[in-house]
């Protein structure tokens, strides 16, 4: 029996399902599932395509509007506390359907649920092109991450599903390239959207790939078929807390450092929330006979431990692309172009490592490959951390190719040896959990940059401060001269008063500059404290292809 009839939540298997093969292809609307070993290569790739398009605008939209919110405020006479919710709102609907769309997959199929999440994400994405105020936009945007979320997991579970041997190689180079690729073009493709277009283009980009794709799946996926029978004494007692508790837990790492953290009571009331039902969770989930995550995944060693790569590979990949238009905006004063353009190295990068990676990967063991990958982010981390005032595209192009070949050559070997370790019939449950891992890590790692930039800077400042002084020479030149320029069309003590004025303004830029360095160094700890782990992971050889591969 192929191993995509196999049940996938621990439960009664289904009764086997009709087959047909390719060359009497059933129509799209009918439940039959044509066996793998009898698709053909060109079948499974353009089914295997189609849904890395969904993945990709999926993927895209989490910071497609990251460069964009002022303009996005601005067209919606909304603050800047509201419009941060344009993101907060997708990211936190996002995570909470990842971890359940193994568990949806099994009662839909893999192809109506990505079908219906296609075509949901479609109309989602026209509905907050036509927003009329801050609040439809956010509750659009909800909508929107929950219908792209369910799309991400099934990527990784069909691509195990329909691939081996050297095939499996290059789809996971594909995932790996897609899932670290599609946020770090997010800026650069909203940046430039927003300055040629307008920032309702955000959202309309997304209507033709989505309904390709509405289209496509339905007709080339078909590994399973629905389950209804999964709907009755299914846990939705678990489905309650872990909504309830990750939704609290990016709510708490979005807003925490906006907030002060724990001086805040509704950051101090999500906390809790999140502990208390994120506990919950996990013992229910441990006891229940048929859970709807498989924490259990993690006694596999490589799972539990390309579980926890994901986790911090999400941190470097979040956070830098937070870190980086976030010092070219406040420092440098870029337009969401201009950010675009300059962290488009990174993108272009990771694009041409992909050929270098499908040579390594068939020819040296994966966990060196991913060695080398950690290590490149970790010293392209280094590389930003002599960062100054005046960097720029020209000064980021080394550090950004770094971090695009390190993004290249450490996600994707995770993918395989974490996913690669598990039966087939694990994969649509685990693989919810692997993804989650990632969106976690991303959270968790904006959060601690912010809460950085907010205490370090002021550590900084004061720290400089302490030497400007009378007895600073330089300080004295740069007042008089400053002075003697203002005077001319000023007041002598209103030009004094704003030539302190840009003094403060001088060394605020510094402090905040010599902040973003000590971002940039915690990530790179990350990075080499993974390291350590990587000898841990038993190895995985690509499988061999089967025969039927071959036409």
């Amino acid at each position: 029996m192929s191993a995509a009839l196999a049940p996938a939540d621990g439960g009664p298997p289904p009764s086997s399902p009709p087959s047909a093969s390719p060359r009497q292809r059933p129509p799209f609307w009918s439940d039959i599932v044509i066996p793998i070993d009898q698709l053909t290569t060109r079948d499974k790739v353009l089914a295997f395509a189609t849904m890395c398009v969904g993945m990709f605008i999926a993927l895209l939209d989490i910071q497609i509007v990251s460069a964009s919110l002022r303009d996005i405020g601005g067209g919606l006479s909304a603050g800047a506390d509201d419009t941060t919710w344009v993101q907060t709102s997708y990211l936190i609907a996002e995570i909470i359907v990842i971890p359940l769309s193994g568990w949806l997959a099994s009662v839909m199929s893999t192809r109506w649920l990505f079908a219906v999440s296609a075509l949901g994400f479609t109309l989602t994405s026209l509905l907050c092109g036509l927003a009329w105020n801050i609040q439809s936009m956010i509750a659009f945007r909800a909508l929107q991450g929950f219908m792209g979320g369910s799309m991400i997991p099934m990527v990784f579970t069909t691509a195990f599903m329909y691939f081996s041997g050297k095939q499996r190689v290059i789809a996971a180079s594909t995932i790996g390239a897609i899932a670290s690729l599609a946020p770090t073009l997010g800026p650069v493709v909203g940046g430039y959207i927003t300055d040629v277009l307008s920032w309702q283009w955000l959202f309309y980009i997304n209507l033709l790939p989505g309904l390709v794709v509405t289209v496509v799946v339905p007709m080339m996926v078909r590994v399973d078929r629905p389950n209804l029978s999964l709907l009755k004494g299914a846990d939705y007692l678990s489905m309650v807390l872990l909504a309830v508790f990750l939704g609290c837990l990016e709510y708490t790492m979005e807003e925490g450092p906006r907030w002060n953290w724990f001086s805040d009571s509704t950051i101090v009331t999500t906390a809790w929330v999140a502990g208390v039902t994120g506990v919950a969770f996990i013992a229910r989930s441990l006891t229940h006979a048929h859970p709807i995550v498989d924490l259990r995944a993690l006694k596999e060693r490589n799972f539990a431990l390309g579980s926890l790569f994901s986790f911090i590979t999400g941190i470097g990949i979040f956070a830098t692309i937070y870190l980086t238009p976030l010092f070219l905006g406040r420092v440098r004063g870029y337009s969401a172009l201009d950010i675009g353009l300059a962290v488009f190295s990174t993108g272009v990068f990771q694009v041409l490592s992909i050929p270098l990676y499908a040579f390594l990967a068939s020819r040296f063991d994966l966990r060196w490959i991913l060695f080398a990958g950690l290590s490149l982010f970790a010293i392209s981390m280094w590389e930003f951390a002599p960062i100054t005032h005046d960097w720029g595209s020209h000064q980021l192009l080394l550090p950004q190719a770094l971090r695009g070949m390190g993004q290249q050559l450490c996600v994707p070997p995770v993918v395989t040896l974490a996913l690669g370790a598990l039966p087939p019939a694990r994969l649509k449950l685990a693989s919810g959990l692997f993804n989650l891992m990632r969106n976690l890590g991303g959270a968790i790692g904006i959060a601690a940059c912010a809460t950085i930039l907010n205490d370090r800077t002021n550590l900084h400042f004061q720290r400089l401060a302490e030497h400007l002084n009378t007895s600073n020479e330089s300080m004295n030149q740069l007042l008089a001269s400053v002075g003697t320029s203002l005077s001319a069309s000023m007041p002598s003590s209103d030009a004094a008063t704003a030539a302190l004025r840009q003094l403060w303004s001088l060394t605020y830029r510094e402090a905040l500059t010599m902040t973003f360095a000590d971002a940039f160094l915690i990530v790179m700890g990350c990075f080499i404290v993974a390291l350590v782990f990587v000898p841990m992971l038993r190895k995985i050889a690509p499988p061999a292809a089967p025969s039927a591969d071959a036409h």
